[in-house]
């Protein structure tokens, strides 16, 4: 285990651990390539996943937008699948598609011969961690990552990317047995390629349910929450955690009762909202415990689109997301805030209309 660093003074973990931050720390989802053409330059003729397993490359791509954009984080360059095809799975990233596996989860038979990761079963990976965390100041911190169960079992049940997510919500509804069979699977898995990441010396990490806004808040509940619950609880204490989904306005409170110290918001929720949907539903689920346990760290949360519509239309919608952080802040409904998108950079964004963006935050 790498020892871990002791970055007070950065302040994405400033932020996290409830503290005031020395300016508001901002980074960007998918921030790790997509729109650098420094990025497409060194991945011309490599395979998404086989830079996954680069050490040097997937170093070098996690710390090109954190040079050029002076962002307060890196982000881990890796796949929800990494974890997956670590542990054996046939599976790979398909340009123009995303993550296509092999052979689609059907059946009980299917569940049992699906992989498991153990925790030293990254070796790549923890070593361009390494390497990043030996480029990063003491400023600048690292996010790990992993996706989360009903975003990872939907690839493996589709067998690949989904519009309705139909085969995934026919097991989890028509099978619950096998669902939840699944979702005891992949459990140990996710824990294990979080904790790899942990061990190696990352600063924070963030939990991506990409597709959970298709459920509802019931289904969410009852076939979701406690498998992310666990794997919130597996590396508390570490790191700060990040529990982040698209769609999820409906959810944001269940997905805070999971445990985590910052809630991300995509781009439909006002800040503020967001604030009090996760304070009034944490009140409900516990009415006797301290206020300042419902209290939690919101990032987020500018829709990915605004970056193309003039600059003037950005800085304003960047001083819209910070007021209404700062009221809940002043209401002490919120115990910190981190610039982000909604959801991810888009591949054409102007990489300089990011780096003016990053800029603007950290005046206000």
């Amino acid at each position: 285990m790498t020892q871990r660093r002791d970055i007070p003074g950065a302040p994405l973990v400033a932020a996290l651990n409830g503290r005031t931050p020395s300016r508001r720390p901002v980074w960007f989802m998918r921030q790790a390539g997509r729109s650098l053409p420094e990025y497409r330059e060194i991945r011309a003729n490599v395979g998404m996943l086989e830079s996954c397993f680069n050490s040097e490359l997937l170093a070098e791509i996690t710390l090109q937008p954190v040079r050029r954009h002076d962002v307060d984080a890196a982000i881990l360059f890796s796949d929800i699948v990494v974890p997956l095809k670590a542990a054996g799975l046939g599976i790979d990233i398909v340009a123009g598609r995303g993550p296509v596996v092999d052979k689609p989860i059907e059946t009980e038979a299917d569940i049992d011969n699906l992989p498991t990761l153990t925790v030293d079963g990254i070796p790549e990976v923890q070593a361009g961690i390494a390497q990043i965390l030996g480029e990063l100041s003491d400023t600048q911190a690292l996010i790990g990552f992993a996706g989360a169960p009903f975003t990872v079992a939907s690839y493996l049940i589709e067998g690949g990317p989904s519009k309705n997510h139909e085969k995934t919500k026919a097991m989890m509804l028509g099978a619950p047995e096998l669902w939840h069979k699944l979702m005891r699977r992949l459990t140990p898995t996710i824990i294990a390629f979080l904790q790899a990441q942990i061990d190696a010396g990352v600063d924070a990490v963030q939990l991506f349910d990409s597709w959970a806004g298709y459920l509802t808040r019931r289904d969410y509940r009852q076939y979701v929450l406690p498998y992310s619950t666990e794997i919130m609880a597996a590396v508390d204490g570490q790191v700060p955690r990040i529990h982040f989904g698209v769609g999820t306005g409906e959810l944001l409170g269940s997905m805070a009762e999971a445990g985590t110290e910052c809630v991300g918001v995509d781009w439909r929720v006002p800040l503020d909202v967001a604030a009090a949907r996760i304070n009034n539903e944490l009140a409900v689920a516990e009415p006797t415990g301290e206020r300042t346990k419902h209290i939690k760290v919101l990032q987020g949360n500018l829709d990915p689109a605004v970056f193309f519509a003039g600059q003037h239309v950005v800085n304003a919608e960047v001083a819209r997301i910070c007021r209404e952080a700062d009221r809940s802040l002043a209401r002490e409904t919120i115990r910190g805030h981190i610039f982000n998108l909604g959801h991810g950079v888009l591949p054409t964004t102007d990489p300089d209309v990011i780096t003016r963006t990053v800029e603007e935050v950290h005046k206000l």
